[in-house]
């Protein structure tokens, strides 16, 4: 499966603001932090906005938040948000006399690659994103 950029952006900025959560961070800081251009971040931002999944607050003193537990935010959630096309229905692609074909795959692989997809990204919240990330940063290195 290809992930555009602004769904896998939309991911690690969740991560990065699920780190202090209710604490406003300024898209500066998060571009800072992620490496990536805070225009581009700008627009994974305001998807991630439009969905509810972050909030914001205007002026010196603001930034973005996340206002809800991260249990309750999945990847299917965030996915939703910033992949446009992702969840759209498989075309059809074979008219009649093939139009039997068409149905077999559409049913026999299509739709349940849809479902297992769509099953697997529900069941991965944010919390859990998250702490794998924290397991992932505590790498010690010890020098003899």
């Amino acid at each position: 499966m290809r992930i555009s950029t602004k769904g896998r952006y939309g991911m690690a900025v969740m991560v990065c603001l699920a780190e202090n959560p209710g604490q406003q961070q300024t898209a500066v800081d998060i571009a800072k932090k992620l490496g990536i251009s805070k225009i581009y971040l700008e627009q994974v931002l305001s998807l991630l906005k439009n969905a509810g999944l972050v909030q914001s607050v205007k002026g010196s003193q603001g930034g973005y938040f996340i206002d809800t537990t991260t249990d309750k935010i999945t990847a299917l959630d965030i996915l939703k948000a910033t992949e446009t096309g992702l969840f759209e229905r498989t075309e059809v692609s074979l008219d009649e006399p093939s139009a039997y074909i068409e149905k077999a795959v559409q049913n026999t692989v299509w739709e349940p690659l849809d479902k297992a997809i769509c099953s697997f990204l529900k069941s991965t919240t944010l919390k859990a994103v998250l702490d794998n990330s924290k397991t992932m940063g505590t790498g010690y290195m010890f020098y003899i």
